[in-house]
């Protein structure tokens, strides 16, 4: 099974069409990746369906970085 970095490293490359290798921890979803608000709702809802879990909007929100993403996924999962 893949790590966690792994899976969201790839859920985000595929949902934005960006290279895996432009993206690190520290890369905020907006201003690094490109990402918009609509974006990051399909993000979060992937996140949720491959791990299995709901993620609350106020959660959600805080979510700006990668690394954001994978310790709240480590965390809750």
């Amino acid at each position: 099974m893949a790590s966690i970095q792994e899976r969201v490293t790839k859920i985000i490359a595929d949902k934005l069409v960006i290279n895996e290798s432009e993206i690190t921890p520290n890369s905020n979803f907006k201003k690094d990746l490109g990402a918009d608000s609509i974006d990051l709702v399909e993000l979060i809802m992937e996140f949720e369906r491959e791990f299995g879990i709901s993620i609350p909007d106020e959660r959600a929100e805080e979510i700006q970085t990668v690394g954001n993403a994978i310790s709240f996924l480590e965390a809750n999962s």
